[in-house]
């Protein structure tokens, strides 16, 4: 039980004593109470960069692998129960996986309705994932607008107005970050602020009048689509940016991720001249730096190809000039755990690791949505990948470096 500081305070008999003896109690509880404050905040302010790019955990370099735990919240917002959730919790506890990377939100306008109509009850919902997080001692990502058109169609605007700050859609994103980042920025179990899943990738197609985002009205998107909700890089990093900077408003201090892909291997062409052209190196180091603006410290991509393996080592490099550490998102092999995709997972695994990668998460844990090629559990036949990451991660606890 901690000593109160005013019983170390000698007495008095005088009153001239007496108030300086009060006026000293004051001041040594106030002096207390912000040193307590100061060290609670020290120790709980999840994932950050350090001055050299390095990841920090509390303020201590971290490396970690964990996984995508995608609806341990939105399978709440319909008819999932809280029991089935604790389930992975516990299992992932039991392999000593330190984090997860879940959507805070809904994917189609309809997930919406419960905020819409009776926030208190969503919030809940929310709340008690957060709460298994700090029962379970797991590190919780959120990543706060999964699906690019998804606001817009909410707010009644094309998905270009991502581009426009003054918009009824970051209107909305405000309201929802203010909302979602003071009630659990207290929490010891978040990590971390995402905005959003590879809203880089549909940015200036070449062909995206055949790529928009669907239409399907009875799940609440718009009617219709048209160029309007064409997505560009300008736009998407105007959303970036404002995001962040919303986010500082009410957390200075937990890292804030794009939730980006890395870029496409001709990102830089699309943006610059409409075509599919191949990006020189340095042109695409350009469009990964870009696609995390700041005050967003940290470069987000996927591991999931060739392209993408052979991205890591410039990333890393681009990691450390800039001082951001590098934040894999997703990773993965589908199919069925036979021999041939299990030792392509371990050659990812062995690259993450000799790259130097500070931050991964599995894609995806407990997610019957995709039970043929992805699902990952205790019980079916991917399990061995939670086993070799698991094995990983006590690798990377005793050596931090990870060689």
């Amino acid at each position: 039980m901690a000593t109160n500081p005013c019983e170390l305070l000698p007495g008095t008999r005088h009153s001239r004593q007496l108030a300086w003896r009060k006026f000293a109690c004051v001041w040594v509880l106030l002096v207390w109470a912000m040193a307590a404050a100061g060290l609670a905040a020290e120790t709980n302010r999840g994932l950050s960069a350090g001055s050299h790019g390095e990841l920090l955990l509390n303020g201590k370099a971290f490396r970690g692998i964990g996984v995508n735990y995608y609806d341990a919240f939105v399978r709440l917002l319909d008819d999932g129960k809280l029991t089935d959730v604790e389930a992975g919790f516990r299992t992932l506890a039991s392999n000593q996986i330190p984090f997860i990377r879940f959507s805070a939100c809904g994917y189609w306008p309809i997930n919406w309705q419960l905020f819409q109509t009776n926030r208190q009850e969503y919030f809940s919902r929310m709340s008690a994932v957060v709460k298994l997080g700090e029962r379970y001692g797991i590190g919780l990502i959120p990543s706060c607008f999964w699906h690019q058109p998804t606001v817009s169609d909410l707010v009644g605007e094309p998905v270009d107005q991502w581009g426009n700050a003054a918009s009824k859609t970051h209107e909305f994103m405000r309201a929802y970050v203010r909302e979602v980042v003071t009630r659990f920025r207290d929490s010891p179990a978040i990590w971390a602020w995402e905005f959003g899943n590879e809203f880089n990738l549909p940015a200036d197609l070449p062909n995206a009048a055949t790529h928009r985002a669907p239409v399907v009205p009875s799940v609440g998107t718009a009617a219709a689509r048209s160029a309007r909700d064409d997505l560009t890089h300008a736009h998407i990093r105007t959303a970036l940016a404002e995001f962040a900077l919303e986010v500082r408003r009410h957390d200075p201090r937990r890292l804030l991720i794009s939730g980006n892909a890395f870029p496409r291997p001709t990102a830089w062409h699309q943006q610059h001249e409409g075509n599919w052209k191949l990006d020189a190196p340095e042109q695409w180091v350009e469009m990964l730096a870009a696609d995390n603006p700041a005050p967003i410290a940290s470069l987000s991509g996927r591991l999931y190809s060739t392209n993408d393996l052979s991205a890591l080592a410039p990333a890393m490099a681009e990691s450390r000039r800039l001082g951001k550490p590098l934040l894999i998102g997703e990773f993965g092999v589908p199919n069925p755990a036979t021999e041939t995709p299990l030792r392509q997972f371990r050659e990812w695994l062995d690259a993450l690791n000799t790259n130097g990668v500070p931050l991964v998460a599995l894609w995806v844990f407990d997610f019957a949505g995709q039970a043929k090629d992805w699902n990952i559990t205790a019980e079916n036949s991917r399990r061995e990948q939670l086993r070799l990451i698991a094995e990983l991660n006590a690798r990377w606890r005793r050596e931090p470096s990870g060689r």
